[in-house]
């Protein structure tokens, strides 16, 4: 069986120096809000280019906490607008409505699934304070009409980095290109924790500071409460595992493009729709995005899924329902977005990650491109 995503094999790798980070936890007695929290801030902050780091529970935390700051400092309301795309996971959409905003979906681009930005200022009114950047598949998602929007509009740039730790827009790697950005270590992300783990990064002192606080049940000062907060905190474990691991992530980054690169050139099946405009350069060399999935495209996705099943290659689809026509947004169920439910009902990820050897990604070409 070819795994989608082998995570016992990517963590072996990074043994004994798991052990040894978790050994050093448990010898300094200390497990929330110590020095290994403290480091990875730093390190990680470091790394995405910004001056914060704030370590929490999660990637939808983080996202969460970003808006809920945001009320906290009087730019944001309930009932104020936040555009996202339509085409996303639902933990995008789930960190507006938690904090009584409204999510305005827009459809994306068919050619890199991320929102598209010529059709976002039609979409923006009086009540819009901000745009929510999601780099889904962890391909880069920002472009200079939504710098122009942002700017034109004085609306707040909050980047979903859930999936696109590593990417980059022009010389800037994504989590550091808006006002704050929501940051996601969940253990398939290509920075995985052993278990769930967030952070925010921004540039904004103001933020950063109620951010922290927020999640620290709203207190500053132990059981001095200023705000009606959470308890949202990255433990000491997680942070001294994604320590560990960030040191080679660029290096797994560039393996994942290895093997995208190596699905493009040889992946031939004319029914086939590749997740990379053929007009682009290397995907080698291009740094727009870590590959943390590569998507292709099929108009029986299904019957393609069950194919690949029986040959003993496991995929997924990302994502089967679009937010829209989920339960919990009954709301908008009859709302119609014709471009995201397309993909929605086409796309299928194919396996792919920094421990898939060259044999396993041959197997994978080969079935696909022997599908009828």
């Amino acid at each position: 069986m070819i795994k989608f995503l082998d995570l016992k094999k990517i963590n072996e790798n990074y043994e004994p120096r798991l052990l040894e980070s978790i050994q050093r936890v448990l010898d300094s007695g200390w497990y929330l809000l110590g020095n290994e929290v403290k480091s990875f801030e730093n390190e990680y902050s470091e790394y995405i280019g910004t001056k914060h780091c704030i370590g929490v529970a999660n990637g939808l935390d983080a996202l969460r906490l970003i808006l809920k700051a945001y009320i906290e400092l009087g730019l944001m309301k309930e009932g104020d607008e936040i555009i996202v795309p339509a085409n996303t996971y639902i933990a995008s959409i789930l960190a507006i409505s938690d904090n009584k905003l409204k999510p305005i979906l827009v459809e994306p681009d068919i050619s890199t699934y991320n929102i598209n930005p010529l059709l976002i200022e039609e979409k923006i009114t009086s009540k819009t304070k901000g745009i929510m950047l999601v780099h889904l598949y962890g391909q880069n998602a920002m472009h200079p009409e939504i710098a122009r929007l942002v700017r034109d509009f004085k609306l707040k740039l909050i980047e979903d980095n859930a999936q696109a730790v590593g990417s980059f827009y022009k010389d800037l790697r994504t989590g550091s290109l808006g006002h704050a950005a929501g940051n996601s270590f969940y253990p398939g992300k290509n920075l995985g924790a052993l278990g769930d783990a967030g952070a925010v990064t921004t540039n904004d002192d103001e933020l950063a500071d109620v951010v922290r606080a927020i999640a620290n049940y709203g207190s500053k000062i132990k059981y001095q409460n200023l705000y009606q907060g959470l308890n949202s905190r990255l433990d000491e474990i997680q942070a001294a595992i994604l320590r560990t691991k960030l040191i080679d992530l660029d290096h797994e980054n560039q393996r994942r493009r290895e093997i995208a690169q190596n699905y493009c050139v040889n992946i031939s099946n004319p029914n086939i729709i590749l997740p990379f405009n053929a007009q682009q350069s290397s995907i080698l060399n291009n740094k727009s995005t870590n590959c943390h999935l590569f998507i292709i495209r099929h108009p029986k996705r299904d019957k393609l899924q069950q194919y690949l099943t029986d040959k003993g290659i496991q995929s997924m689809i990302h994502y089967p329902i679009p937010p829209h026509k989920q339960q919990a947004y009954k709301e908008c169920n009859k709302q119609i977005f014709p471009i995201t439910e397309q993909i929605h009902q086409q796309v299928l990820s194919l396996p792919i990650s920094p421990v898939m050897p060259n044999a396993e990604v041959t197997k994978v070409i080969d079935a696909v491109n022997n599908y009828k």
